[in-house]
């Protein structure tokens, strides 16, 4: 092979490699435009999940603040506020519950005694009951749910409890050793124990 047919094959190799570094470059031209868009749509609908998201949790703070907050308040003649805040923490979203009232403000676990604490977390599952979608059976069953709130608040707790059964048709099964707390119950049954057996009355 001379060297003129050396260098037309060489030619036609190098036009070869070039048409597919062509075809390569226009496939990848069109791969990264698709990717462009992908991402476009992808930041779009990230940005919609967010404000999604944020508005879920601003309303799940109203929410759960309010029914708290006015539970409190029908129980205590100077009750605390609750606030949910919503934090992010090791990539999660997680939800800080705190008592304010005036300046203070404190996590309700070092509130001062009186049930403030019982009364939130009574609050609390309501407002978490009221959630549900759909509902489960409209039925709570709680024992001594109120254990820790001071004797002379329980007959306003009893009509907090009275009117929350009302207003949002839930009925409440409370075991309870306080008297006073079922003053505006429906129906109280009496359990005595005699001779080992558990008796209703």
């Amino acid at each position: 092979m001379n060297r003129i047919q050396l260098l037309r094959t060489h030619l036609e190799r190098a036009k070869g490699r070039r048409s597919q570094i062509d075809s390569d470059i226009q496939d990848l031209t069109e791969e990264m435009r698709d990717n462009k868009r992908n991402l476009r749509q992808y930041e779009q609908a990230r940005e919609i999940i967010r404000a999604v998201g944020l508005k879920t949790q601003e309303q799940l703070s109203h929410h759960i603040g309010d029914i708290t907050s006015l539970a409190l308040e029908s129980v205590f003649d100077d009750p605390y506020e609750l606030i949910a805040e919503f934090v992010q923490r090791r990539n999660k979203t997680e939800c800080d519950l705190y008592f304010v009232r005036g300046e203070s403000r404190i996590t309700p676990l070092e509130a001062s005694g009186g049930g403030a604490v019982d009364v939130a977390a009574f609050a609390l599952r309501i407002a978490a009951w009221s959630m549900q979608v759909p509902k489960r059976r409209n039925v709570m069953i709680l024992d001594e749910p109120l254990r820790f709130l001071s004797q002379d608040m329980q007959e306003k707790a009893s009509m907090m409890i009275k009117e929350l059964s009302e207003r949002l048709g839930i009925q409440f099964i409370i075991v309870t050793h306080e008297t006073t707390l079922t003053e505006y119950a429906d129906k109280v049954f009496t359990v005595k124990l005699r001779k080992g057996v558990s008796q209703i009355s």
